[in-house]
């Protein structure tokens, strides 16, 4: 199962947020591109990089310091937020992306995450949020009547690298993941997994990988930058 360390951007830095609300956004990096040489020095495979602002406005925001993350580091990376086009998702993979995230416009633009994921194969990831089992997008400010099973179902035999499965009610709140949630969804589609939201231990990594469903990964941040979860120790748990 893959760690992936998780650097959320807002105005250009490196925060997270409590329960995906913006007006609780804790600063842990002015550089964002420094933070992510610490992880990628500590020994991660991957990064998660969402852009915040971006989630909201709907095109990307914080471009520059996602460059300057794909110019430093030279693990793979993928990013959610603001990628709602054809063109957009060119333009990152283009640029040294490895995986572009998709979330509002999954819900919205179906047809875009099949055509994306046809065009750019193993490199379009769908992004569920999720607020008592239905899915919330623009930002988590919106949701919605679909439910996250029926959701991932739909993009069965579309062709899509993974799911990024969020619950936004664990997310920044270090209470633990969604384990029960997470393993149903798991079961219920044959598309990889990669949990998110809660991840505050060591233990709860132990959990998730033991949860009784396949998960390709896990997803961190605050637990990081707390100092609650060590990257490397966690790491070396999960190979061994």
């Amino acid at each position: 199962m893959i760690l992936y360390p998780a650097i959320d951007l807002k105005d250009g830095k490196a925060v997270r947020l409590y329960k995906g609300e913006m007006d609780q956004a804790t600063v842990f990096n002015d550089d964002p591109a420094a933070q992510a040489m610490d992880f990628v020095a500590a020994g991660c495979e991957w990064l998660h990089l969402v852009d915040l602002n971006g989630a909201f406005a709907g095109e990307p925001v914080n471009a520059a310091p996602v460059e300057a993350i794909l110019a430093q580091t030279k693990v793979p990376a993928q990013l959610g937020g603001g990628i709602r086009d054809m063109a957009t998702i060119d333009r990152w993979l283009s640029r040294g992306l490895a995986r572009v995230i998709l979330g509002t416009v999954a819900v919205e633009n179906p047809a875009l995450v099949r055509e994306a994921a046809r065009a750019f194969p193993g490199q379009v990831a769908v992004g569920i949020d999720a607020r008592n089992g239905r899915v919330a997008t623009k930002g988590w400010a919106h949701e919605t009547d679909v439910m996250v099973t029926d959701l991932a179902r739909s993009f069965e035999d579309a062709g899509v690298a993974a799911i990024i499965y969020t619950d936004i009610n664990r997310d920044g709140a270090m209470q633990g993941p969604n384990i029960d949630a997470t393993a149903a969804l798991a079961r219920a589609v044959s598309i990889p997994v990669i949990a998110s939201g809660g991840v505050s231990s060591l233990a709860d990594l132990i959990a998730l990988r033991d949860c009784g469903a396949t998960l390709n990964g896990a997803i961190s941040g605050r637990a990081l930058y707390d100092g609650a979860l060590d990257l490397r120790a966690a790491l070396a748990a999960l190979k061994g």
